[in-house]
């Protein structure tokens, strides 16, 4: 969710090339020096991401925004890393900024797998199970010292109503382009879904890129915790609409025992996402084929 977080400019991204990270290992790593580094295809929009030999990756923030969770990561993931079932990235090392490079960076652990699509997960209701198990476990953690909502995370785990005025927003200018009327009520109805007030460790990011299969289309880990945070872990569930197949949409929900509001809730981050894709691909030709793509996922969204 983070490439469409504001439905508006995005953040100034920096140009990072592969002479800047090679001096940056070999300046403050020198012990990883010899390595080869390599760009990871599709590496991402909120960081850099580059191979550093076979078994680590580098991942420099691409904007100021997004190195606010540089910290963040190195704080919590090897606390999350031990309560959860499946892999998830385990900083190695962190970097500093450089007279080359201004943001924190860091040093994980490469792991394998596959990005996750509908043609390569195996049986998608047990897939919709793995993760939903996974998402279980998330919760359980001890959410009291976490971190609560705010810039480092887009605001994810708070209220949707934070997102409200660029939402409307979309809808006027996508007005003939989708069934506008309908998505409103649908935004209506989530925004107006109660949370219990409850704090639970949410991932904020629950996507396919995020999502790694194994061979046999098995999840494998889960990547990219940028966004996570502790408060409303509503934002987790979008991905049922916007990845799961209506099996596994169902598989997911029974599994994680969601009650009717933060079903709504999960509803209207999927809504807000996918409007958001809808918005920034409806004026360019040339993004025709991601409008496209992005209209049949709301049609998803707006059948519930």
């Amino acid at each position: 969710m983070s490439d469409t977080h504001e439905l508006g400019a995005p953040p100034d991204r920096v140009v990072v090339e592969l002479r800047q990270v090679r001096d940056l290992v070999r300046t403050q790593f020198p012990r990883w020096a010899h390595l080869p580094i390599e760009p990871v295809a599709n590496g991402g929009w909120d960081n850099y991401t580059f191979h550093l030999g076979t078994d680590m990756v580098l991942r420099l923030p691409s904007a100021s925004e997004y190195a606010q969770a540089v910290e963040k990561e190195h704080r919590w993931l090897p606390v999350l890393a031990s309560s959860l079932p499946l892999p998830i990235p385990v900083p190695l090392a962190q970097g500093a900024p450089s007279a080359d490079y201004p943001y924190p960076w860091s040093v994980y652990q490469w792991l394998d797998g596959h990005a996750a699509s509908a043609d390569r997960v195996g049986d998608p209701a047990t897939f919709a199970g793995e993760l939903a198990t996974f998402l279980l476990a998330l919760q359980a953690v001890d959410a009291t010292p976490g971190p609560q909502p705010g810039l480092h995370n887009w605001f994810r785990g708070g209220p949707l109503r934070t997102y409200d005025a660029n939402t409307r927003r979309a809808l006027r200018d996508l007005r003939g382009h989708i069934d506008v009327d309908l998505a409103a009520r649908a935004w209506d109805d989530a925004l107006s879904a109660p949370w219990d007030g409850v704090d639970r460790w949410f991932h904020g990011d629950v996507a396919a890129g995020n999502l790694l299969l194994d061979d046999a289309g098995r999840l494998s880990a889960v990547i990219d915790f940028g966004t996570c945070g502790v408060g409303d872990p509503a934002c987790d569930l979008a991905v049922a609409w916007t990845l799961l197949t209506t099996d596994g949409r169902h598989a997911f929900r029974e599994r994680l025992a969601v009650d009717d509001p933060t079903w709504q809730r999960g509803r209207g981050w999927a809504l807000w996402k996918t409007v958001a894709t809808c918005w920034s691909n409806s004026e360019d030709p040339d993004d025709a084929e991601e409008l496209d793509r992005a209209k049949q996922t709301l049609d998803v969204v707006l059948a519930g």
